[in-house]
């Protein structure tokens, strides 16, 4: 089978890579940007290519792993073909190819990537979409080649997903950066938290977020919040603090 990515960045960087490493043939990798795609497309042994009228034209799978913003522009700058197409962005829906191709789909992995960290993808969830009945077992079985956790959902499930994502990683992660900060500031090595932070989020596979939920906001004990306040001298951080602490106190059971 034949793949060509559209995109090198992360998710593009990590799924080629493993996509090569359990058998499929990378053909190709496309980038605006020359070095991305020259640096990918070296570490997978493929060609390359900067223009969209320079790709091939007879793969099996196209797989458009860009940001949402110039997903739609760069889909349809691509000269249809038979392949299928496939978007791997939790926001955007199916239906950004429609009228541009007929064979069309999503291949979204939930996780977090950076080009520079292997990832194992054997638990990594992965949802799917299609346009055509008939290509549903297609991409299932390119899906399943990489994970054993794999599942159909429909754009509007999705985009509530991708939502829940934003919370549970990108928001966490700026809390765990905004605590190294703050510890920086006076001399303390980040390091010392993440013991806290590797049991914070191991407790959620043996318990529910709500049940785990520890800490002063949980029965909004004024004292230690007033004092906790009075510590930062960020505007902008009071106000994280304040609206955090109010949402965990209004989440949280009480009995």
């Amino acid at each position: 089978m034949k793949v060509v990515f559209i995109g090198a960045g992360n998710v593009a960087t990590r799924l080629s890579l493993e996509m090569q490493r359990v058998g499929f043939q990378i053909e190709q990798i496309y980038s605006h940007t020359e070095g991305s795609a020259a640096l990918l497309a070296e570490q997978l042994g493929c060609s390359w290519a900067t223009q969209v009228s320079h790709l091939i034209d007879d793969a099996d799978l196209y797989i458009f792993s860009l940001k949402d913003a110039v997903l739609e522009s760069v889909i349809r700058s691509v000269t249809p073909n038979k392949g299928l197409w496939v978007h791997t962005a939790g926001s955007m829906p199916l239906s950004v190819f429609e009228g541009h191709i007929e064979r069309y789909g999503v291949l979204y992995p939930l996780q977090t990537f950076s080009k520079e960290r292997p990832v194992n993808f054997n638990n990594i969830p992965f949802f799917l979409e299609t346009s055509l009945d008939e290509d549903a077992d297609f991409l299932k079985n390119i899906a399943s080649a990489l994970s054993g956790n794999v599942s159909f959902l429909t754009s509007e499930q999705r985009s509530r997903l991708h939502l829940a994502a934003v919370f549970v990683c990108n928001f966490a992660n700026h809390m765990f950066a905004l605590g190294s900060k703050i510890v920086k500031e006076y001399g303390i090595d980040p390091a010392v938290l993440l013991p806290l932070i590797d049991e914070t989020t191991a407790k959620i596979h043996s318990m529910s977020p709500q049940q785990a939920q520890t800490g002063p906001a949980v029965r909004y004990d004024e004292n230690v919040i007033e004092r906790h306040l009075s510590l930062l001298a960020d505007e902008h951080l009071k106000i994280i603090y304040q609206t955090i602490s109010q949402s965990i106190y209004k989440e949280s059971t009480h009995e």
